[in-house]
């Protein structure tokens, strides 16, 4: 069971903060250990190396922390992006 997540939201030169490219999560487990997950055009959380990258200096995307309500809006945005339906 997850001790504990934090999500980020995904920026570049062609999005922001209020309209991030993507949502991460980190999930921190009890033993010490974390994962890191995108959400994805496949509509489900899967592992990325993309925000380990980021901390080791890959500049392509800054990483934002926000809240988990705040990442529940851009999956809702992303879903409905992918569905076509109604954000």
């Amino acid at each position: 069971m997850p001790d504990r997540v934090t999500y980020y939201a995904v920026v570049n030169d062609l999005s922001s903060r209020e309209q991030p490219s993507g949502v991460f999560r980190r999930t921190y487990t009890e033993d010490g250990g974390k994962s890191d997950e995108a959400f994805t055009r496949k509509l489900k959380w899967e592992y990325s190396t993309s925000l380990v990258s980021a901390e080791r200096g890959d500049l392509m995307n800054e990483f934002i922390e926000i809240t988990e309500d705040e990442a529940n809006q851009i999956v809702k945005r992303i879903r409905a992006q992918v569905t076509g339906g109604s954000n």
